[in-house]
């Protein structure tokens, strides 16, 4: 497979899926912390979320915010307290 050059490598797809994977990462070991849950399981209930679905969602902008925010509407559309 072919790879197109990027003058900007941080503009590169692969690169792109690390950053994501690694705030993924990042976001659901807050949410474990934060709902004293197994970090497994805080990645299982966030990667089925309309969160996650959002934050994948260039149109939405929410990649733009904190993994802190991110962590916080999750909890918010879940609608759990802590």
């Amino acid at each position: 497979m072919e790879q197109k050059p990027y003058s900007d490598p941080i503009k590169s797809p692969v690169i792109q899926e690390i950053i994501m994977s690694n705030r993924i990462g990042a976001i659901s070991v807050e949410l474990s912390k934060r709902l004293d849950l197994e970090p497994i399981k805080a990645l299982e209930l966030f990667y089925e979320s309309k969160t996650c679905e959002n934050l994948h969602n260039k149109a939405t902008g929410l990649y733009l915010y904190s993994d802190l925010y991110v962590a916080d509407d999750f909890i918010v559309e879940k609608n759990i307290t802590c």
